[in-house]
């Protein structure tokens, strides 16, 4: 079976009904950097006023990471920010091979930057955020963050075929037997066990993953339900505990019927292999399930068609 391990804090409820979860998910992010200022002796000046400021940025840089084409902007305010509009005017990207995209607040202090369409490969991309131009933000200072787009790795998963093809610069270079979720566990009318149909994104992964029943409940060892099991080759898609990893034995499933909690099995070669090639920002398409992936779960951003993702700008278009 697959195994779920305790999930991310999640955006939405149905990330709590989870399908695998882990017992440590935290996906990688990276601080901004905290600058002093320092006078003509060497000694620290009396920090200025600073109203807000960047404490996160996602995905990583392009020294620490490459990303896949899909991969989102997310950046993250030390404040709830006011005055919506002003910020996200004052944040710009460039690309190298530009493509149209638009900013999508999600919290007030919480921002994430898609495009229309998929980034193109092999390119650099360049975000800024002009925060000393914030009107009455005294001592802010403008922050930059530079990314890598990798290849073009679009993964496309038939749960009704039980097989994963994944093509790589738009070329097909392996297809992989799965096992997908098999249904039949259904809480607040939704099925959880279903893996969840939908264009999923690469959000991280580990060589091992701890997967246990914390997720139903079932933390007593005594118990039939309870399992707690390392998992190789783990790749997140979802913050509700999707992953595609190598199945933990019952191989003669794969490629032949849909037997997990919810996540994709595969085999020990193409786990592995997945594993080596996947980047954070990865297309993950599923399909052939009734249970449909939430455009918050995750990074699921691309749920949302284009007209719908630009109602999330403070800026009038």
């Amino acid at each position: 079976m697959n195994r779920v391990p305790r999930m991310l804090p999640a955006l939405v409820a149905l990330a709590a009904l989870t399908a695998c979860a882990a017992e440590s998910g935290h996906v990688p992010q990276v601080q901004a950097p905290v600058v002093q200022a320092v006078g003509a002796a060497g000694v620290t000046a009396p920090a200025k006023k600073i109203k807000l400021d960047i404490a996160d940025i996602t995905p990583m840089g392009e020294k620490s990471e490459k990303v896949g084409v899909g991969f989102p902007i997310i950046v993250t305010f030390d404040h709830d920010v006011e005055d919506k509009a002003a910020v996200e005017g004052l944040l710009e990207v460039q690309a190298e091979r530009p493509t149209e995209g638009a900013w999508r607040w999600v919290s007030a202090r919480k921002v994430i930057y898609r495009t229309k369409t998929y980034w193109k490969p092999h390119q650099k991309v360049l975000f800024t955020a002009r925060l000393s131009q914030l009107p009455g933000n005294t001592g802010a200072k403008d922050v930059s963050q530079r990314f890598a787009v990798g290849t073009k790795n679009i993964s496309v998963v038939n749960t009704r075929s039980h097989q994963m093809k994944v093509y790589r610069d738009g070329k097909l270079a392996k297809k992989i037997p799965i096992s997908a979720g098999r249904g039949g566990l259904v809480r607040n009318g939704v099925d959880v066990y279903l893996t969840t149909s939908g264009v999923h994104l690469t959000m991280g992964k580990k060589p091992v993953e701890t997967m246990t029943s914390s997720w139903m409940g079932v933390t007593d060892p005594k118990d039939p339900r309870y399992y707690k099991e390392e998992i190789p080759w783990a790749v997140r898609i979802s913050d509700s505990g999707e992953y595609v990893h190598q199945s933990a034995g019952y191989y003669q499933f794969l490629g032949r019927s849909n037997q997990s909690h919810g996540c994709v099995r595969a085999t020990p070669a193409g786990a592995k292999w997945f594993y080596g090639i996947a980047q954070r920002g990865d297309v993950v398409k599923i399909t052939g399930t009734k249970r449909k992936l939430q455009w918050n779960n995750g990074w699921s951003y691309w749920q949302l068609n284009w007209t719908e993702w630009k109602k999330g700008s403070a800026l009038k278009s």
